[in-house]
């Protein structure tokens, strides 16, 4: 996807998407895993989504972190 740097933050240009696929995990065994996951939805679906954008963020409180890895998609016709 293009982008640009613009006054120290990331400026994207917008793709239009149709669809969202959300993988999230908070157990340090389903983080290490979450990779592999979103691989395996794109190989299994390559003939019917074309990627958009991919968002990655990680949240964290005293207890827990969570990682979750957004898949932004059109579907294909």
């Amino acid at each position: 996807m293009p982008t640009s740097a613009n006054a120290g933050s990331l400026a994207r240009t917008l793709v239009p998407f149709t669809g969202v696929k959300v993988f999230s995990a908070t157990m340090f065994g389903d983080r290490a895993e979450l990779g592999d996951k979103v691989t395996n939805w794109l190989a299994n679906n390559q003939q019917n989504v074309e990627l958009s954008d991919i968002t990655v963020t990680q949240s964290s409180d005293a207890s827990f972190h969570c990682v979750s890895i957004i898949v932004f998609y059109r579907a294909r016709n």
